[in-house]
């Protein structure tokens, strides 16, 4: 059986499907990402100038709050317009993180909220009037999250859509095409929060 898709690329694949109006699952060995980490330093990220909230070793990336609850963004040098983005990420008890992109800037939103109170993990945040806004809100994350464990999350960000899958399972899709302008990955530690969060596996992939 001749099939034209099969003989595409993982990533013109993914472009292809999502044409179509589906979601895309490429989660194959096939489809593995460049790391944007390399495990041992910084090397390829801004760090801050007065930076004690990153550090990198033995292969994970930490952000932890100093005694003053200070906030802290990491930044990659590069900036990206259509990408696919993966992570392995950690945390115990209070935490408020989450990854940045494009421009202006949106965050797909791990752990608690400030404004909210509550647990908006792999939620968009926007920073707007509404802030979360329901159609960027995670469905049934209590299903998929493993609390205090290393959770794998998927972001996938295509014109003007970003979708996210967590630990295999879509879990949320914002669409809006105000944030269209390329953009750093960024890394969050929340001011006035006393946390710790822990990144492994950083990869992504940039399309065109």
């Amino acid at each position: 059986m001749n099939i034209p898709f099969l003989r595409l690329p993982a990533w013109k694949l993914l472009v292809a499907v999502t044409c179509l109006g589906l979601s895309p699952v490429l989660f194959a060995a096939s489809d593995a990402l460049p790391p944007i980490f390399n495990g041992r330093d910084l090397t390829g990220w801004k760090v801050p100038a007065s930076n004690h909230i990153w550090q990198a070793a033995a292969g994970i990336l930490t952000g932890q709050s100093d005694e003053q609850k200070s906030g802290s963004m990491l930044y990659t040098e590069r900036s990206y317009s259509n990408f696919v983005f993966e992570t392995e990420v950690r945390w115990s008890g209070d935490c408020d993180s989450g990854v940045m992109f494009r421009k202006p800037e949106l965050q797909l939103q791990f752990g608690i909220s400030r404004s909210l109170k509550v647990d908006m993990t792999c939620s968009f945040y926007t920073g707007g009037k509404d802030a979360y806004p329901m159609a960027g809100r995670a469905k049934k994350l209590p299903n998929y999250f493993k609390p205090d464990a290393w959770n794998r999350v998927r972001l996938q960000v295509i014109g003007d859509t970003a979708t996210v899958w967590l630990n295999g399972e879509q879990v949320s899709e914002y669409t809006n095409a105000k944030y269209a302008a390329p953009g750093p990955i960024g890394l969050q530690v929340h001011p006035g929060v006393q946390m710790k969060v822990e990144f492994q596996n950083l990869r992504l992939k940039a399309l065109p």
